[in-house]
């Protein structure tokens, strides 16, 4: 099998280095060169065309935005941001997602090599998997960023609805690589009045709550927060489960309230869409709408199913739309899921199913 091929860009040696030998401990991946800024990182790629490059974003000359930027016009490629959780850093990296890159990860910190195996096996799996993701580069992602904008405007069909009560209906989501833009295109067009939202990103702990501040922003018809355990799920709010921490759906008379909470990762995760797929059809049933969307491995395939298995409505994002078609994959080929939607759709395949 063919070694997935990584450049390392950082302007920081030490990182380079940690970064360097951490991955050539993986047989699957081969470091073919590092860069300390973006200059040298395009001689890099145009000499020896890596598969995947991890990206820091703060770098003299030009900084990693920018050069997101130049690379998606010309020369597309998948891009894992490493990134540390300063404030600054947690929304210049939600900004490299919405660039084109595929995910990002925590920087390590040269102080703590205690667990520094760990989390260089947790980047080779990230790199390795990624090194497939559709990027969008040139053209075809300007096309993109138009319809987007078009998007924004409510789609026919999906006039504010009236009387939902949120203890009746409940829409869990779960996303893992990719997944950042591809909730924000489902949430975008939700209408006034729907049912509460409950979601799992894979994303590191500090960036959630960055990355719900930022649907708030934009999504016209929602409340979107961090979730906090005890939250009640109502119409019109979207809870995002933080990073590191598992969340469940519950109820307590005819409400539902999120318990956010820790313990180990399932399915290498924390949070994880599973536990979450899992909690909702165990407490909403019937009453409860599924959707899996872009994402790496199979989190949340097992729990989609106990979804369906309990009366659960379910939709999967299709291949097309896909950055990672892994966990849709996954649920689609253990029978659970109702519908296979491109994203574009998934709004409105919701929707249908109220």
């Amino acid at each position: 099998m063919k070694k997935v091929q990584v450049l390392i860009v950082d302007d920081s040696a030490v990182i380079r280095n940690i970064l360097r030998s951490g991955l050539a401990r993986d047989p699957r991946l081969e470091v073919i060169g590092t860069a300390k800024d973006a200059y040298q990182a395009r001689d890099v790629i145009v000499k020896k065309k890596p598969d995947i490059i991890t990206l820091d974003l703060g770098m003299p000359r030009m900084n990693g935005l920018e050069f997101i930027q130049v690379l998606m016009e010309h020369w597309p490629l998948p891009i894992i941001v490493i990134s540390s959780i300063a404030d600054s850093s947690r929304e210049a990296s939600l900004k490299a997602l919405e660039l084109g890159a595929v995910d990002i990860f925590p920087k390590p910190k040269p102080e703590d090599s205690s667990n520094r195996n760990k989390v260089m096996a947790q980047l080779a799996d990230l790199l390795f998997y990624s090194a497939r993701a559709k990027v969008k580069g040139g053209k075809a992602r300007a096309v993109a960023s138009v319809a987007q904008q078009v998007a924004v405007a409510p789609a026919p069909g999906l006039a504010p609805l009236r009387g939902v009560i949120a203890s009746e209906k409940v829409i869990v989501i779960g996303a893992s690589t990719g997944g950042t833009e591809a909730i924000r295109k489902v949430l975008e067009n939700m209408p006034a009045g729907a049912p509460g939202i409950v979601m799992v990103q894979h994303m590191p702990e500090g960036f959630t709550q960055s990355f719900a501040d930022r649907l708030n922003q934009i999504c016209p018809n929602l409340m979107v927060r961090e979730a906090r355990n005890g939250d009640t799920v109502e119409s019109g709010v979207a809870l995002l489960a933080p990073g590191n921490q598992h969340m469940l759906l519950r109820k307590h008379g005819s409400r539902y309230f999120v318990e956010v909470k820790g313990g180990p990762p399932v399915n290498r995760h924390r949070p994880s869409v599973d536990v979450i797929f899992h909690s909702a059809a165990e407490c909403a049933g019937k009453n409860a709408i599924g959707v899996i969307l872009t994402g790496m491995g199979a989190d949340g395939a097992l729990g989609l199913l106990a979804m369906k298995e309990a009366g659960g409505r379910t939709i999967a994002q299709d291949e097309e739309s896909c950055v990672v078609y892994g966990m849709p994959r996954e649920a689609v080929e253990n029978g659970s899921v109702e519908k296979i939607l491109p994203i574009q759709q998934i709004t409105q395949g919701v929707l249908r199913f109220l």
